[in-house]
């Protein structure tokens, strides 16, 4: 039997130890080791970063956020500094950005108190201020109170009358914003529908949300407004915004303002997303709006909720994702009833159909598989009558498809804009 002089626990835990935390620290551990301390070194290097930093169920950047939480929490501030450090300095593969090591901070406030989290602050923004120029980090100044939550933007309300509620989340990679989006969002909902897929466009891109007139933080005009109405409240807070030909990506009455804001203010679009939409109902259909219309004005918003739901999220959807359901139809029942009737007449009335040829920009038209409001034919009206567009169509999406298929509808646009 030959005996392999070699201690592989030992060296391969050598080999990540040397991954996480650098040569440089390691050979200093290993050189400074003495009688007293070197069973203590073996012992980590295999046991913590073999049978731990070896095992492949996390990857190594997880593996770091997890040390930094738990040294944050037990205040052992050497080792936070070490790991801290070498978080940003290491490898492509498994460092962290100081906006990454931020977001560790901020969670740990949470869960591990404001004095660890205030504590782990300071010790970062030392280690920042030392390594910086090496990872290509300047602070920029902020002032506190006008930070905004990453996740929801920074919000305002548009000069002017009717005075729109906004959100605008800049790129968080840092850059300049490779697009400037806008979200427009459906029928009796507000820009909280749009929340993941902003949050998704945001890595590279300036995101503007806003609730229509009659809508969630909005005013809400009492008259019967047209498209031409909700087209124009855009193109004023677009200029009062100082942005410049943007994407905008509209569902429903949103797409059906994308359409008339592109034809009455064309240097304000660039590329169209027009999802779940039409350029016009047939009579019958009008119709039903002002029945709608008569409904909610003798009865309230509550009298046509379910029957909205039932349109907006298919049977399917609607058993497995009840939760979801309960918070639109909420969002449904609590808008304003004269900026809901304002819309409806808008929405009711919409007639671009005519004048789709004047469209001269980029359009993607997204449909619902299962779309009842507005069926697979009036998306492909739109797709033939737009000069560049193209249609898309998700599988097991009902009106509410950016809901109810979230991945398949942000994939869409991803690629849609990359074409841009």
């Amino acid at each position: 039997m030959s005996y392999d002089p070699i201690d592989h626990d030992f060296e391969r835990g050598l080999v990540n130890r040397r991954q996480i935390l650098g040569d440089a620290w390691v050979d200093r551990s290993l050189a400074n080791a003495t009688g007293f301390n070197a069973d203590f070194q073996n012992l980590i290097t295999r046991f913590a970063w073999n049978d731990i930093w070896g095992r492949p169920g996390l990857d190594q950047k997880n593996r770091r956020i997890i040390v930094l939480a738990t040294t944050i929490t037990l205040g052992r501030w050497e080792e936070f500094e070490l790991h801290a450090r070498a978080a940003l300095l290491g490898d492509a593969g498994n460092r962290l950005t100081p906006d990454e090591l931020k977001e560790v901070l901020m969670q740990a406030a949470i869960y591990a108190g404001v004095p660890a989290a205030n504590t782990a602050f300071s010790h970062a923004q030392k280690i920042l201020s030392e390594i910086g120029t090496q990872i290509g980090y300047a602070p920029i100044p902020a002032a506190p109170a006008a930070s905004s939550h990453p996740g929801i933007g920074r919000q305002a309300r548009s000069a002017g009358k009717p005075s729109l509620h906004y959100t605008v989340r800049t790129p968080r990679n840092g850059k300049a914003p490779r697009h400037t989006i806008v979200l427009s969002h459906a029928l009796g909902c507000d820009l909280s529908m749009w929340d993941s897929l902003a949050n998704q466009l945001a890595g590279d891109c300036r995101v503007i949300a806003y609730d229509q007139r009659g809508h969630g933080s909005s005013d809400a005009p009492a008259a019967l407004y047209g498209i031409a109405d909700l087209a124009d409240d855009a193109a004023r807070l677009l200029r009062e915004l100082d942005s410049g030909p943007v994407v905008w990506i509209g569902l429903s009455m949103g797409g059906m303002v994308g359409q008339e804001l592109a034809l009455r203010h064309p240097a304000l679009v660039g590329a169209l997303v027009l999802a779940n939409t039409t350029s016009c109902y047939p009579e019958t259909v009008r119709t039903v709006w002002q029945q709608r219309i008569a409904t909610v004005r003798e009865h309230g918003m509550e009298a046509i909720a379910d029957a909205v739901m039932a349109r907006y999220f298919h049977a399917t959807f609607r058993t497995s994702q009840a939760a979801t359901v309960a918070r639109f139809r909420q969002r449904l029942v609590s808008t304003d009833v004269d900026g809901y009737i304002g819309c409806c007449h808008a929405v009711g009335m919409v007639e671009t159909t005519e004048r789709l040829q004047q469209i001269k920009v980029p359009t993607l038209v997204i449909a619902g598989e299962l779309d009842q409001g507005t069926p697979l034919a009036m998306a492909q009206t739109l797709a033939d009558n737009i000069p560049q567009a193209q249609l898309t169509v998700l599988k097991n999406a009902s009106h509410l498809s950016a809901v109810e298929q979230p991945q398949a509808f942000a994939d869409a646009v991803t690629h849609f804009l990359l074409a841009l």
